[in-house]
C-alpha cells in the first residue's frame, strides 16, 4: 500500500510510529519540538524549484527560484523551455540548470512523462520514473517525492543535513553515507513491522532536531565540542530554512 502524508496529523502519526520502532528518539523529539509539514506545488513548476536548489545555499536557490517564477507566470513547461538561454542566465540559472529544465519541460510536452500520474505511482516507481529525466538524481527525486507528492516512503538518505543529523542525533562516529542511512532508517520499520508511513516524518524529524541541540542535556560524547556542535547547527540551519 502507498501511503502519503498529507495533514499535520498524518505527520504526527508517522513521528508516533518513528518513535515506536526506534525509541532512541525520543529524547530528540523531546528536545526538538513540534514542526509544521512543509508542502510545495507538484508538477513541472515543483520538480523546476527543486532542480533550481540543486548544490546551493538556501539564499541563492530561494533567491533564484523567486526570479525564476517572477519571469514566466504562468510557468508553464513549453513557455520556460523556449526560453533563450541569455535570458534564463540572467535569472541566475547555470548551464547545467537550464539544460536540465529544458529537458524536463521536452519530456512533459512530448508525453515521456506525466508527473500527474507519478503522484499516483508507488515510491520506487515513481522515483524511477524522476530520475529517468535528465538532471533528476536520486537526492531531486526523493525530495520532490517527500515535499511536492507526500509520500511517506520516500527519503534521501542521500541528503549531507539528514546524515549529519542522523550523526549528532544518535551519536555515531561517524557520518553516515547514503546507503548506510537508508539501512538504518529501514531496520527499526522493518523489525517492528511498522508502516513505513514513518519515514516522511523521519526526514523533518532528523533535520531539525539538531538545531540547538546542547550535549550537556544528552550524553552524546562525540558532540564534546561546542565548536563542533556550532558548525555543525549553522549548517544544519541553513538548510532548514527551505
Amino acid at each position: 500500500m502507498t501511503y502519503f502524508l498529507r495533514t499535520e496529523a498524518d505527520l504526527q502519526l508517522g513521528l508516533a510510529q518513528l518513535m515506536l520502532a526506534d525509541p532512541r528518539l525520543k529524547p530528540v523529539a523531546d528536545k526538538a519540538g513540534t514542526f509544521a509539514l512543509r508542502q510545495r506545488e507538484p508538477g513541472f513548476s515543483g520538480l523546476c524549484a527543486i532542480v533550481c536548489g540543486q548544490q546551493l545555499s538556501t539564499a541563492s536557490a530561494a533567491a533564484i527560484r523567486a526570479r525564476l517564477f517572477a519571469a514566466f507566470d504562468p510557468f508553464h513547461h513549453d513557455v520556460v523551455r523556449r526560453a533563450r538561454t541569455e535570458k534564463l542566465k540572467r535569472l541566475g540559472l547555470s548551464a547545467p540548470k537550464i539544460k536540465s529544465i529544458r529537458e524536463i519541460g521536452k519530456a512533459v510536452a512530448k508525453g515521456r512523462i506525466d508527473l500527474t500520474a507519478v503522484g499516483n505511482m508507488g515510491a520506487d516507481e515513481a522515483h524511477a520514473a524522476l530520475t529517468s529525466l535528465h538532471g533528476v538524481g536520486p537526492w531531486t527525486a526523493d525530495i520532490y517525492l517527500l515535499f511536492c507528492l507526500g509520500h511517506a516512503d520516500a527519503f534521501p538518505a542521500g541528503d549531507l543535513a539528514v546524515q549529519e543529523s542522523a550523526r549528532i542525533a544518535l551519536g555515531l562516529r561517524k557520518r553516515p553515507d547514503a546507503k548506510a542511512l537508508a539501512k538504518m532508517a529501514e531496520a527499526p520499520l522493518l523489525k517492528t513491522r511498522q508502516s513505513s508511513a514513518a519515514s516522511r516524518a523521519a526526514i523533518f524529524f532528523l533535520r531539525i532536531s539538531t538545531v540547538g541541540f546542547n550535549p550537556r542535556l544528552y550524553r552524546y560524547p562525540l558532540i564534546s565540542s561546542s565548536r563542533a556542535l556550532a558548525r555543525s547547527s549553522t549548517f544544519l540551519k541553513a538548510k532548514l530554512l527551505v
